[in-house]
């Protein structure tokens, strides 16, 4: 009786499939999963901080690609990073509030500023759309160095408190790597879920076809704002728990650059796969921690690396992981 029910409990977990792809994503996912657990065994605080990074970046980037979903690029990602990271930090600082609520203002307060800022540009498409969330993230920088009172100016918020769940008080870098990749996870998860759902291939519709989509009763409108506030509203999170690991923010933190390096991650990674913002956070976030000692060489392999991927790969580096887990094994032979 034990053994037929483990039986059934390993072919529900791995079904067995012919062409060997259910064993290739089993390995995949095993990869995965030693790469995000090994920093917590490692001693340097250097690898725990590039670890916590690699997180944040995961969070902002996957709100950048759900928002990408629906065929549309934001420029304004940068900008609602700033917002969520400020809802936290001040919610803490100023009115006392648990850690927990801080991030859940950080994801709250850039959704609902996104839903409203949506309704005026969302029907701009192309590069109207790009420019006017360009100027976007260009204005809030503008008028929170003009409003040091809430903004701190050009000398910023210092001093944010750390991360906290009630008596539990979370320690150094390896402690926030905990908080930072469940966060991660959880996000992750969020984006496969929804893209599986039917709002996912409203989604779909609307990125191949907005008129045909339009035209057979959808509305376009309400589905690309949805995107545009759930994508934002992770970008606040990750700005929120960034507050709260550096313990520090300021305008200048929350440039038009941001945005920038969320686009390349996420054309590198793959627009139009879920793993797509963890492979290229994986592969760039420790770049410029490598080159630090060459920070214009930095941007020239961005370069070369977005030039090689748009030729070779334009689906990124989830085109590879595709790759490997669509290739067929090699034929057994029989003795």
């Amino acid at each position: 009786m034990t053994s037929a029910v483990g039986l059934r409990l390993r072919n529900w977990l791995w079904p067995a499939d012919p062409t060997g792809r259910s064993n290739s994503r089993v390995t995949v996912g095993l990869v995965f999963g030693v790469i995000a657990v090994a920093p917590a065994f490692l001693d340097n605080s250097f690898y725990h901080h590039i670890a916590v990074m690699v997180c944040l970046n995961i969070i902002m980037v996957s709100g950048l690609g759900l928002i990408a979903r629906v065929d549309q690029l934001s420029l304004a990602h940068g900008a609602f990073v700033g917002i969520g990271a400020y809802a936290s930090a001040l919610a803490v600082m100023r009115l006392g509030a648990p850690f927990a609520v801080g991030l859940l203002l950080a994801t709250i307060v850039p959704a609902l500023v996104a839903a409203g800022l949506g309704r005026v540009i969302l029907r701009l498409r192309g590069v109207y759309f790009v420019l006017v969330t360009f100027a976007f993230n260009e204005l809030f920088r503008l008028v929170m160095l003009e409003v040091p009172s809430i903004s701190g100016g050009t000398n910023g918020i210092g001093n944010i408190a750390s991360a906290s769940f009630g008596a539990l008080q979370i320690v150094g870098k390896r402690g926030f790597y905990a908080v930072a990749l469940i966060a991660a996870v959880l996000c992750v998860a969020f984006v496969w879920a929804t893209l599986r759902s039917p709002t996912g291939r409203a989604f779909a519709s609307i990125a191949e076809n907005m008129s045909l989509a339009q035209a057979s009763g959808l509305d376009t409108r309400r589905f690309q704002g949805l995107a545009f506030g759930l994508g934002s509203g992770m970008a606040g999170l990750s700005g929120g728990l960034m507050a709260h690991y550096i313990g520090f923010i300021s305008p200048e933190s929350f440039t038009f650059w941001l945005s920038v390096h969320c686009i390349i991650i996420l054309v590198i990674g793959g627009r139009y796969s879920v793993l797509g913002p963890v492979l290229g956070s994986l592969l760039l976030t420790p770049l410029p921690e490598v080159l630090r000692g060459a920070v214009q060489l930095q941007y020239v392999i961005y370069g070369v690396l977005l030039i090689l991927i748009m030729r070779f790969m334009p689906g990124g580096l989830a085109d590879v992981l595709n790759w490997l887990l669509r290739r067929k094994p090699a034929p057994r032979q029989t003795p």
